[in-house]
């Protein structure tokens, strides 16, 4: 797991030592980042579920404004506080239920889903975005998924838009309307 490019491009990042955390491959990581490459430079970032916190960083490392990393892990939480020293970058790391931190996290323009692919979280986090109102106008969120993975319709002015497929990884683009 490298930063593919930006001021971090190159860097080796800490993977985990066990397989409970479930790194986004290489191969995702580029093509997500293709996608936004024009909507990262200054925006407000949030890594949910951020294991490694590899996207957050990317996201940094591109010119992301902030990035917030949530994850629930003990292990994640160092994970990620150790590769933001190693690239030399800030952010904001909290340890929190993923679902609960939705419910007082302020406004974002850019958000990472990728929860564990076996825990069904996705529908219950697309909820609480849209309960909650966290994406800014224009706002884009990723969701990480196994391909089989079916993302559910949201309601006006959330929308689910394209999906690309990567052998088992599913990404589906969704966002906020202006």
């Amino acid at each position: 797991m490298r930063v593919i490019t930006g001021v971090a491009r190159g860097r080796k990042l800490n993977e985990p030592k066990d397989m409970e955390i479930r790194p986004t491959t290489d191969m995702v990581k580029e093509a997500m980042f293709s996608i936004v490459q024009f909507d990262i430079e200054g925006r407000r970032v949030l890594d949910l579920f951020a294991g490694t916190g590899q996207l957050g960083i990317e996201a940094l490392s591109r010119g992301a404004k902030s990035v917030v990393f949530v994850d629930e892990s003990n292990e994640a939480v160092k994970l990620v506080r150790s590769n933001l020293d190693h690239c030399k970058l800030t952010g904001e790391v909290v340890r929190e239920n993923a679902v609960n931190f939705l419910g007082h996290c302020g406004k974002f323009d850019l958000i990472f889903l990728d929860p564990p692919y076996q825990s069904g979280l996705m529908d219950t986090v697309q909820r609480k975005i849209i309960q909650f109102d966290i994406l800014s106008e224009g706002g884009i969120i990723i969701c990480e998924t196994k391909l089989d993975t079916v993302i559910s319709p949201m309601n006006e002015p959330y929308y689910v838009g394209r999906e690309y497929k990567y052998g088992k990884v599913k990404l589906t683009i969704c966002g906020k309307k202006v």
